[in-house]
């Protein structure tokens, strides 16, 4: 572990992630982002773009601070071609089981409960007091929103995102490509790439491009 951490995308996502590196013992907070007209976030400084990476690789750890999970993903991979450290960060309230993996890239936030053999791939997201019970497999590049609920033996795909406050009962597969809408009720395997709203979910069948992480 550096002194030093670049935090890559200047939003309130990236905020928490600050908040948490902190925690974490870093003393130095950078942030880039390519919004060019951001040159300041909360209480830090942007310095500059993403790709000014390069300046800082030698000196700083990295993560990637952006909820949209294609872009994250993307760059993530441009970075991993570039042999820079990507880290994961777990806020010191949450509670996880020795067992537990977690992949490169990932944070996990405050009060998250991750429990017996959770698997945890690249560059996820896995928010403010999500619980996660046993033998689940949360792919790469998932966002588990704030308050989420997922009970044991659940498998979700890649890319996927999990709106505020949702519930996944045990023992299902959810497909890569997925949104669930805030509040909903998986009950049954989603094996198509969509967008799911409801108690039980529902496809939206008409509002397939409507992107809930807006």
């Amino acid at each position: 572990m550096k002194d030093k951490i670049v935090i890559i995308g200047a939003s309130g996502h990236g905020k928490v992630v600050a908040d948490i590196a902190k925690l974490n013992g870093y003393k130095e907070i950078i942030f880039l982002d390519d919004d060019e007209t951001k040159d300041i976030i909360g209480k830090y400084l942007v310095a500059g773009r993403s790709k000014d990476i390069d300046n800082y690789k030698d000196e700083c750890d990295c993560i990637i601070a952006i909820g949209n999970n294609t872009i994250r993903e993307k760059i993530y991979n441009k970075l991993s071609k570039l042999g820079i450290n990507q880290i994961t960060l777990i806020h010191p309230t949450a509670v996880i089981d020795k067992t537990v993996v977690i992949e490169e890239g990932t944070v996990v936030m405050a009060n998250a409960v991750l429990n017996a053999d959770v698997k945890i791939g690249k560059g996820c997201i896995i928010n403010t007091a999500a619980t996660i019970d046993h033998d689940c497999t949360i792919n790469d590049f998932v966002h588990i929103s704030p308050g989420v609920k997922i009970a044991g033996t659940v498998d979700i795909g890649k890319r996927t995102w999990i709106g505020i406050g949702s519930s996944i009962i045990n023992n299902l597969t959810i497909c890569d490509n997925c949104i669930i809408g805030a509040g909903s009720t998986v009950i049954y395997d989603i094996k198509c790439s969509g967008t799911y709203v409801g108690s039980p979910v529902r496809e939206l069948i008409n509002e397939k491009n409507f992107n809930f992480s807006k």
